[in-house]
């Protein structure tokens, strides 16, 4: 059997000359054949058309070889077909399984791949087109008409139409046979495959991934692309599927507009914007001798109306409206000016203009400055009195005018909702733990004065309360306390701390002895723990204290003290997220955070397939996303009505920590029917989060990631999102080592908070965030942060249960494969494997010095062979590592229940039945442990006399056998012993096992 390989050109190499260019040619090497082809001088986008056959004896083995393509610029300067130039160097390589060939040339089709590194130092880019297929023996009796027929397949692919092939090129056996081919059609699409090695699942063959890309041409106003499909994976229906969109950031100069420099990770998108200002002059309309004048922007079917303004004839509106090219279904643009009337408004005048006319503006320049047009009659004729002041340009959603503009797409939404559907930029309040020592108080006055007071304190800060622990050592008019609260605070400070003192009397009834409140503005602050806060006293006023002179003299004698420490601990980082996916992990102090080591650039492309979410009203969706990273915050516009929203938006992140996580959600917004109702909560549709130390720098992830939402009646996929990520590093040197430095702050280390108390103040953080963004215009919701910030991820749940318990298991399942495999050692297993294990093992006894640097030459060889498997993947949501897949109905439905339960006692019963059976197994393993642990400890507690005793001899002989004996002669003695062959060795356990499986425990003595 033949094999054909058609190298067909290639496109975006890598320069290689040192003057902006390349000679490439290609090595292709099959079942240890190996030919070339021509060398294309000074060409980055070569095209060879030439074709390699190889021979195949066994065809049975062509789905396990693998064909090797490598591109290589040849460093002479003449074209020459020899293959004995002298290092070239690489351009690139692609391996192909055999899986991949076409079974007959009437099946081929042009393949793309694109070229990999073939070192870990390589710079590699571009891709090369193939043709792989394969020719029976009946149809090649020889090497010629093998080649003879694939120039044929060739040709008749490239032209339908019949015509003689090409001729022939004929060259020695051990060269190249290679035919020129016509060039493909300018138009023709280029189709990429990516295709892995050799390997088979179950004797099934992989197939290959497949991406259709038009040819590199300037960037259309609108791109179609078509996603990789590959093979199926484990988890292909919840996993991420790879894009290669049209993006600037990946065709290069050549296919980018200006534009496309700086947002190059979205698909530049055509607006038509018109810029209302303002009018002046209007006409008099009505009887009082003005009018309260409004503008109707109007673009075929889609109209935007700005705010009336009553009683002018100068009015300034401001408002842009934004018309999507895609949607633009007239090319006259009508701008009338109306009076707001009770029956019927009144036409005032027009403008109209063709779209022809319009010009275009790039982001970088500056706002197009707006002009005066002359208003125009119903029949067309200019106006003597009135003008209208506007500006209009054809635009990108690069443009500064996006986030405020009136959209097209969101027109049958009522001026309050508008607000709802625009695309924002958020930032965290800045958080800071407040920290008060209670330490004692002075003279205090109860009313009974024959009775010793009972008091405790309580503090609030805002909606946090704390109060001291009751204790029988207060009770007294001088009590001490010395207990330390923490608040979280939020800039600007402007909630005071409250602090009371109550006597508790009798029951329930509390006396207020006294109040103190205190700014918190005026709190020092502390950043070092070497430096303490002096503690100040403080006067406590009495809480029925009205606001009189006579009062504040009587107040003024009133001497009641109370001792206090209050400072601002700004050396921590206060915490809302959880620690495992933090995104921001810098101290409040701004002197104490370190540089920025780079930027994150996230582009929020579309999202297709999603769950129609208001079905019951008769709509479909109402999508935006939120993406959350440090304490920056955006939020897209609202698409209306869709079940697959284009947002092509781009957001920049600064990056002070790569082990950090960017979260981005989508919701359904339920707040556009202008009804007012406040309880109408966003709904959630999915969640994605992306590592960044996961990412490559300076390299382009696009992908569909699924959308899953985990609800009562199980696991389901809500949708796919577009994302295109990319993780730019400034400081290298910065970036490596923060992989020596702790993860927080010093004071975290320090001075840790304990972990009972940090959940609180986090929670707490979470309100306060939530608080502030809920105040924002548009508002971000609280249902909305508490699910970017995973508000709930502390509750217990089975599922969450069995997932970290599965979790451990496949952990500790590495150390039993290590036992596993010197099982099999000793069981001589495969007797050439235990063999060098015990020449090996002797080597190191007798030069121990050898064992450390063979053990981490070792590491360093099994990382340098997983690099070959590395992810090419951000990760995503694992579906059967959260175990959700498997999750048991009921069990997701504890797991959504409220706090207090609200379920029916039968079932609150059943579900803590089910809890004490699984930890009752969980008591039992941990039972187990102690059991073995308390049996070591007895070796030499006397326990069991003649135990120690026999320990304590044995000990004393072995001292004296070790003392006279070399270390090496022993360790190879024991270890000889351990690895004895199978016929040696008895299945009956050990004397050591059998002893230390006798020795007492303390389970005997539990109730």
């Amino acid at each position: 059997m033949k094999v054909v390989v058609e190298v067909v050109d290639a496109s975006d190499l890598m320069p290689k000359d040192g003057l902006g260019s390349a000679n490439p040619f290609v090595e292709v090497e099959l079942d240890g054949q190996r030919q070339r082809t021509a060398t294309k001088f000074k060409d980055l986008n070569p095209v060879w058309n030439e074709t390699l056959v190889f021979n195949l004896s066994d065809p049975s083995l062509l789905p396990n070889l693998t064909i090797d393509v490598s591109v290589y610029h040849d460093r002479r300067n003449s074209v020459s077909h020899s293959s004995e130039a002298g290092n070239p160097r690489s351009l690139g390589r692609v391996r192909i399984s055999g899986v991949s060939v076409a079974p007959s040339p009437s099946d081929v089709q042009t393949l793309r791949f694109p070229l990999d590194k073939r070192g870990f130092f390589s710079n590699i880019r571009g891709d090369i087109a193939l043709r792989l297929y394969a020719i029976p023996d009946p149809f090649s009796p020889s090497p010629t008409a093998a080649t003879s027929a694939a120039a044929e397949a060739a040709s008749s692919i490239f032209h339908p139409d019949p015509s003689p092939p090409p001729p022939i090129q004929k060259k020695e056996k051990t060269k190249s046979t290679s035919t020129v081919l016509p060039a493909p059609a300018a138009n023709e699409p280029r189709v990429f495959f990516s295709v892995p090695t050799a390997t088979t699942q179950g004797n099934r063959p992989t197939q290959p991934t497949v991406e259709v890309r038009a040819a590199a041409a300037p960037l259309p106003t609108t791109a179609n692309f078509h996603i990789l499909a590959g093979p199926p994976r484990p988890q292909s229906e919840y996993g991420i599927t790879e894009t290669r969109p049209p993006l600037s950031s990946r065709v290069g100069y050549r296919g980018r507009d200006k534009i496309s420099s700086t947002y190059d990770l979205v698909l530049p998108i055509q607006f038509l914007y018109v810029s209302v200002v303002k009018a002046g002059d209007l006409p008099a309309m009505d009887i009082t001798g003005s009018l309260d004048p409004y503008v109707e922007v109007k673009l075929g079917n889609y109209k935007g109306i700005t705010k009336h303004l009553e009683k002018t004839q100068n009015p300034v509106f401001n408002q842009i409206f934004a018309f999507s090219r895609d949607r633009i279904q007239a090319n006259l643009l009508e701008i009338t000016v109306k009076d707001k009337d009770v029956v019927k408004d009144d036409f005032v005048g027009r403008v109209q203009l063709d779209l022809s006319d319009i010009p275009h503006r790039v982001p970088p320049d500056s706002p197009l400055a707006p002009q005066w047009y002359r208003l125009e009659d119903r029949k067309g004729e200019k106006l003597k009195k009135g003008e209208l002041m506007l500006a209009i340009w054809m635009g990108t959603q690069a443009d500064e005018a996006f986030p405020e503009a009136w959209h097209s797409d969101a027109h049958s939404v009522g001026t309050q909702s508008l607000v709802h559907t625009r695309s924002k930029v958020y930032f965290s309040p800045k958080l800071c733990y407040l920290r008060i020592l209670v330490i004692e108080a002075q003279d205090l006055v109860p009313s009974d004065r024959t009775r010793l007071p009972d008091p405790i304190i309580r503090l609030q800060l805002g909606h946090q309360l704390r109060s001291t622990r009751p204790s029988p050592t207060t009770r007294s008019v001088n009590p001490v306390w010395n207990e330390e609260f923490m608040f979280v605070a939020s800039e600007p400070f402007d909630e005071p701390l409250i602090l009371t003192i109550d006597n508790r009397i009798d029951g329930n009834k509390i006396e207020p002895l006294g109040q103190f409140i205190f700014p918190v503005l005026a709190a020092p602050q502390r950043t070092d723990h070497s430096k303490p806060i002096e503690p100040r006293w403080f006067n406590l006023a009495k809480p029925n204290s009205s606001g009189d002179e006579a009062e504040k003299k009587k107040d003024s004698k009133f001497s009641s003290k109370i001792h206090l420490r209050i400072f601002l601990d700004t050396g921590y980082h206060v915490l809302d997220e959880s620690t495992h996916y933090s995104s921001d992990l810098r101290p409040t102090a701004k002197h104490l955070r370190k540089p920025a080591i780079g930027f994150l650039e996230l582009g929020i492309l579309d999202a297709r397939n999603l769950m129609p979410m208001k079905a019951k009203d008769g709509r479909t969706t109402d999508a935006y996303c939120v993406a959350k990273y440090g304490p920056k915050w955006v939020r897209t516009r609202t698409l209306l009505d869709t079940l697959n929203p284009k947002w092509h938006e781009q957001y920049t992140w600064e990056v002070f920590d790569p082990c950090t996580v960017i979260t981005i959600a989508v919701f359904d917004n339920c707040n556009l029917s202008g009804s007012g109702k406040e309880e109408a909560k966003d709904q959630r549709i999915g969640k994605v989060r992306i590592r960044l130390s996961t990412l490559e720098a300076d390299r382009v992830y696009s992908h569909y990631y699924s959308l899953l939402a985990l609800q009562t009646s199980g696991l389901k996929k809500t949708g796919e999102l577009h994302l295109a990520v990319r993780f730019t590093c400034t400081a290298w040197v910065n970036m490596v080592a923060l992989y020596s430095k702790p993860l927080l702050p010093k004071m975290h280390y320090v001075q840790p908070i304990p972990v009972v108390q940090l959940d609180l103040l986090r929670h707490q953080a979470m309100q306060i965030v939530a608080a502030r963004l809920g105040r924002a215009e548009p508002p971000l919701r609280r249902e909305t942060v508490e699910y970017m910030l995973d508000v709930d991820s502390h509750m217990w749940s089975l599922r969450r249960s069995k997932a970290n318990f599965y979790r451990v298991t496949s952990l500790l399942s590495g150390i039993g494969n290590v036992f596993r495999w010197f099982d099999s050692i000793r069981n001589w297993r495969n007797p050439l494997t235990t063999v060098l294990v015990h020449v090996l093992f002797v080597i190191l006894v007798c030069f121990p010095e050898l064992i450390l640097p063979t053990v981490f030459l070792y590491l360093f060889l099994i990382g340098i062979w997983n690099y070959r498997f590395r992810p090419r993947h951000p990760p995503h949501m694992d579906t059967r590592l959260s175990y959700a897949e498997l999750a048991h109905s009921d069990e997701l439905d504890e797991e959504f229940d409220t706090f207090p339960s609200s379920k029916p006692s039968d079932i609150v019963k059943m579900r803590y039945d089910r809890l004490r059976s699984v930890a009752g197994r969980v008591q039992t393993v941990v039972g187990d442990l102690a059991t073995q642990g308390e049996r070591a400890q007895a070796v030499l507690s006397w326990r069991d006399p003649r135990a120690t005793a026999i320990f304590i001899m044995l000990s004393v002989v072995i001292a004296v056998f070790l003392y006279i004996t070399p270390i090496q002669a022993i360790a190879v003695i024991l270890g000889l012993y351990l690895l004895r062959h199978p016929r040696f060795r008895s299945k009956m356990p050990s004397v050591p096992y059998n002893f230390y499986r006798r020795l007492p425990a303390k389970s005997d003595m539990l109730l």
